[in-house]
C-alpha cells in the first residue's frame, strides 16, 4: 500500500531533498517560513519502525509529493 500526499507549494531542490527528513533540519530562514523542521524526521522513524519508508518528490516550483 502506499499513500501520497502532495501540495503545489514552493518544491524541494534535489540536492535538498534527503535533508528534510533530518530532525530539525530547515531549507529556508525561520522568519521565512514558520517550521520547527521536526516533522518529517518523526513521520520517517515512525514509518521505519513499521517497516515502511519514505520518499519525496519535487522540482522547485512545483510542488512536493511526499
Amino acid at each position: 500500500m502506499c499513500l501520497w500526499v502532495e501540495d503545489n507549494g514552493i518544491g524541494i531542490a534535489s540536492e535538498n531533498q534527503n535533508r528534510i527528513f533530518g530532525g530539525f533540519e530547515r531549507l529556508h530562514a525561520e522568519e521565512t517560513y514558520l517550521v520547527t523542521g521536526i516533522g518529517l524526521a518523526i513521520l520517517r522513524r515512525a514509518l521505519e519502525r513499521m517497516c515502511g519508508q519514505t520518499n519525496v518528490e519535487a522540482d522547485l516550483g512545483t510542488g512536493r509529493r511526499f
